[in-house]
Order: C-alpha cells, then structure tokens, then sequence
C-alpha cells in the first residue's frame, strides 16, 4: 500500500532575524524513519497583493501581525492610524468584490472578517486606539457569530443534529457525512469545529 502525505508548510505569526526558513518533518515509522524538509511560510513576507493574488485569503485574519512592531506608534498618532484603517478598509472591499463575483461566499468572507476581528483584539489589547480603530472595523470578537447564524439558518434543526451525532461517533469521514446528509462539506467542517469548542 502507498500513502501520499500531502505538501506541508508551517506558517509561522511571528518571525524574527533567527527563524529558518525551513524545518525538518521527521515521521518514525516501524519499517524505519522519514525525514523531508517543510518550508516555513511566514506571514510578515506576505504583502495584502500576494494574499489576494495567491487566494491566501486564510492568511488575511493574522495580516495584523505585519503591524504589530507599529502598534505603539499607530496607537498615539491619528494619521498613522488612518492609514492602517485605510488599509484594513481595502482588505474589506476586497472581500466583497470576491464575493460579488463568486469567488468566495457570504459565509467564507464573514469567518475571515470576524476572525480578523478576534486576532485584532487579542493582540492590539495595550494599544486601546489600535483596538478600537480596527477590531471593531472588522466587527470584533463575537460571542454568536455571524458565520454561525448563517450556518445555523442554512441547515435544518435535524440535518445539524445528525451531524452533530455522526462526528460524535466518528466512524465516518466528513466528506461521507455530507454526502449522506445533502450537506457541503465545509458546513459539516463547521459543526465539526463548533462540537470541539
């Protein structure tokens, strides 16, 4: 039997002058042990162009990272922080763009905004200007989601129930869940995520 292990990449939030730019994947097995190199993605090397061009649109909720050595600077003057606002501006009419389009859904650009939100206000907690200026631009930390009402209204009571249950007993995939249930598959992902919190 031969298995493929897919390409791997660790994407790393905060690099410093130190940090390789690969790392060493090692798995023992009983036949013996494998090792390859991983390359290391980090996100400060990403511009706002590269994310949107690469379809990187996962990386957009840890752009802030980019920032964070400014903070200081952006929380104690206006201009500056207009300027961030400006950018994160950009990043929203990015968004709806992709999705009047169809590139991406309502559902996808509303996780990717509040996510973005969460990140903000974990991060920019000293700098109240920062915080305020951006995490509430990118609608802040939600206790009920907008991504989950929007799921919550698209699937039926039963439908989430049984796939609640079916994740519960995990013996089938979560691509089979969905099949058998006339769900997406990044809907049962979802649930799947929400059942761990």
């Amino acid at each position: 039997m031969t298995v493929t292990f897919p390409n791997t990449a660790v994407l790393y939030l905060r690099t410093y002058k130190k940090t390789p730019n690969k790392m060493k994947y090692v798995i023992i097995t009983p036949g013996g042990t494998v090792q390859y190199d991983v390359p290391i993605m980090k996100v400060q090397k990403y511009s706002l162009d590269d994310i949107f061009e690469k379809r990187l649109l996962i990386l957009i909720p840890f752009y802030i990272f980019s920032h964070e050595n400014s903070f200081p600077e952006y929380n104690g003057n206006e201009q500056k922080l207009a300027q961030l606002k400006a950018e994160y501006h950009e990043i929203l009419e990015r968004l709806d763009k992709l999705e009047r389009y169809g590139e991406i859904g309502a559902f996808d650009k509303r996780t990717i905004i509040e996510l973005s939100g969460d990140v903000i206000k974990e991060i920019a907690q000293k700098y109240k200007n920062v915080q305020e200026g951006i995490g509430d631009m990118m609608s802040g930390a939600l206790i009920e989601t907008e991504a989950r009402k929007i799921l919550n209204q698209g699937i039926s009571e039963t439908k989430r129930n049984a796939a609640l249950n079916m994740l519960k007993r995990g013996k089938l995939t979560v691509q089979e869940i969905a099949e058998d249930l006339g769900l997406s598959v990044a809907e049962v992902e979802l649930l799947a995520g929400l059942q761990s919190v």
